[in-house]
């Protein structure tokens, strides 16, 4: 009788941890920023999708898209590794998404390091701008009267940055998908920035907002999520939808952002 007791206690304790992980790595919760911009005519909303890496919120992703319905964005931000490899799943997912987006603002597209680890991206940035989105890949793009610069992962890396960066004035925009490069992004005057990649740091340590691991920072990254201020430049970074080579996420809901863009008076 005592087995029997200590059995069902067994499964239930494990029912309890698979139910705990599933809700915490399948129910998107929407963080939303305010940031107040110098020289800023309107107030803009937009909404950032990140790091989906080819994961569905329901049948064609229908709830992470409500979500965004529910937001009212000007445009949408999709900043980087929107899918995981190259599979016909993962693209197929990827772009019903997008051009399901299309349909709710404009979307605005940077690619992130798994989209260009191989020449698969050639092709796959015809299908994404057929299905509606802008792509910004080292260009600047003029949208609610600001300038919005998208940067590829491998220009951060060889400081192209300053020759895509436009010199006039106005309010400017970065979707860059790497955080650690915030104060390169300060020095190159942008008001703004919207990243990625760092998945919240993965597992994070519960009541503290501290991740474990993120790529490129290693161990106890600094830029996870939240906002970040290095000089007159704002960086808001997305803990993400998906999941990259940790399989789970721990702690760490998947998020959808909202930043509210309002002039600073």
């Amino acid at each position: 009788m005592v087995w029997l007791w200590v059995s069902l206690g067994i499964l239930g304790g494990v029912l309890l941890i698979s139910l705990f992980l599933a809700l915490g790595n399948n129910l998107i919760c929407t963080t939303r920023h305010t940031l107040k911009i110098e020289g800023l005519e309107r107030q803009v909303r937009i909404v950032q999708v990140s790091d989906l890496h080819g994961k569905s919120f329901g049948k064609n992703n229908i709830r992470l898209i409500e979500k965004v319905i529910g937001e009212r964005p000007d445009f949408i931000a999709v900043t980087g590794d929107i899918i995981h490899r190259y599979t016909e799943r993962n693209k197929r997912v990827a772009l019903r998404l997008i051009s399901s987006l299309c349909e709710i603002a404009p979307v605005l597209y940077i690619a992130g390091n798994h989209e260009l680890r191989n020449k698969g991206y050639r092709f796959f940035r015809r299908d994404l701008m057929e299905a509606g989105a802008r792509i910004l890949d080292d260009c600047p793009h003029t949208i609610c009267d600001l300038t919005v610069v998208g940067l590829k992962c491998s220009s951060l890396k060889n400081d192209k940055i300053h020759s895509v960066t436009p010199k006039d004035k106005g309010v400017k925009i970065l979707l860059a998908h790497m955080p650690q490069f915030i104060e390169k992004y300060a020095k190159a005057g942008y008001d703004a920035v919207l990243s990625g990649h760092a998945h919240g740091g993965q597992w994070r340590i519960p009541f503290t907002h501290r991740g474990i691991y993120a790529p490129g920072q290693g161990l106890f990254p600094k830029y996870t999520e939240g906002v970040h201020t290095c000089g007159k430049t704002r960086m808001v970074i997305s803990r993400g939808l998906g999941n990259s080579q940790f399989p789970i996420r721990l702690f760490n809901r998947p998020e959808l952002i909202t930043v509210n863009l309002i002039p600073e008076k």
